[in-house]
């Protein structure tokens, strides 16, 4: 195969090193909603649908995040490696003038020297010895070729792709409120009581005052449990795929120093039980917005507030990765999408849940249970 024969052909090989491509990472985030969209369509059929329609929005949710980091590293890769290539318009002409030569050139008159047979045989190894370089330098081009072309392409089909896919996650969680309604196998504590409840939330103004008096919103006693997840203190799941933005102690944007965690996510993103866990309340309190209070063993109690929708009814026994709400917020146009995907700076991450624990009615660094970046 000649050098030049060989330059087009490389121009239209899959990268060598498409593993660690940015546009990689992009195709696979589209094959994970594929599949995603696969899941939704067997939740229906599935045995515990609240469950598989549960994992089918996280899955919808991380192929979403995986799409966003992969376009804004496509667009930053792409802006890259077209700034690399006009700069070296005039070494690329140069490169193509010289295969150019050595391919139409007759191959009598290369090996024909003035200064005769010694001279040709000298020429012959220097031509021996620049052609890899040219062979390796071709083929150095023919990859970033080929890798702008894929990246633009990747670019240009996002639309669609993240379009198929913000409409499976709508449709997953529209069935997963219905699942949850129609719900009726978990176990139960106790039965709470409407009255007591409004007369406990009326009569407290601190969520130390209200968390003191949840043994008093039920219509009788509440069973007993002996549940335990202290083995698993400092590694328990966050119950939501966001970032860190203010730890225990820290002042918020309100300026108000809280003894919990804030936690930024993304719009209408699924909040689930970390743990197997009681429902000790769930609605609206205080400034709070409406939150859920879970009890996952006796005395320690997980507030999760900041919700738009809340899931289930006090007294219930979900098993961990149950959904308890999902956050507020209005699902972005594709353009802002693709806009804050290309820009990186995480705007996307709009609504905030606070996280608080409690241990025997007393605050305590929600990261001395839940396992979260340091780096935030």
């Amino acid at each position: 195969m000649t050098l030049r024969a060989l330059l087009w052909a490389v121009l239209f090989a899959t990268p060598v090193h498409a593993q660690t491509d940015p546009s990689t990472a992009a195709l696979n985030a589209a094959q994970m909603l594929e599949d995603a969209s696969v899941a939704l369509t067997e939740a229906d059929s599935a045995r515990d649908r609240v469950r598989a329609l549960t994992e089918t929005i996280q899955a919808y949710e991380a192929g979403l995040t995986a799409m966003r980091e992969g376009l804004r590293r496509a667009a930053t890769r792409e802006a890259q490696l077209t700034t690399e290539l006009r700069s070296r318009e005039d070494e690329i002409a140069q490169l193509l003038g010289v295969l150019q030569t050595i391919e139409t050139t007759a191959p009598p008159v290369l090996m024909l020297h003035p200064s005769g047979p010694l001279g040709s045989a000298r020429a012959g190894m220097m031509l021996s010895e620049v052609t890899p370089g040219l062979n390796a330098r071709a083929q150095e081009l023919a990859h970033d070729l080929q890798e702008v072309q894929t990246l633009r392409q990747l670019q240009q089909s996002a639309a669609d792709t993240l379009t198929e896919g913000l409409t499976g996650v709508q449709t997953a969680r529209t069935k997963l409120s219905t699942a949850i309604a129609d719900r009726t196998d978990l176990p139960v504590r106790f039965v709470e009581d409407p009255v007591r409840t409004a007369i406990l939330i009326s009569s407290t103004e601190t969520l130390e005052g209200f968390a003191s008096g949840l043994s008093e919103i039920s219509e009788g006693e509440i069973a007993e449990t002996n549940a335990d997840i202290s083995q698993r203190k400092g590694e328990v799941a966050l119950p939501a795929q966001g970032v860190v933005l203010h730890r225990a102690g820290d002042t918020d944007a309100a300026g108000v120093k809280r003894p919990g965690v804030v936690l930024g996510t993304r719009p209408r993103a699924i909040v689930t039980s970390p743990t197997a866990a009681t429902i000790r309340y769930r609605g609206p309190l205080l400034d709070l917005g409406n939150l859920v209070i879970l009890e996952p063993q006796p005395g320690l109690l997980f507030v999760f507030s900041g919700l738009q929708e809340v899931y289930g009814n006090p007294g219930q026994v979900i098993p961990e990765g149950t959904p308890v709400g999902l956050m507020p917020g209005e699902t972005p146009e594709i353009g802002a999408i693709l806009s804050t995907s290309s820009d990186g700076t995480g705007t996307d991450r709009s609504e905030t849940l606070y996280i608080e624990v409690r241990q025997d009615n007393s605050p305590v660094d929600p990261e001395s249970w839940f396992r979260t970046s340091k780096d935030g």
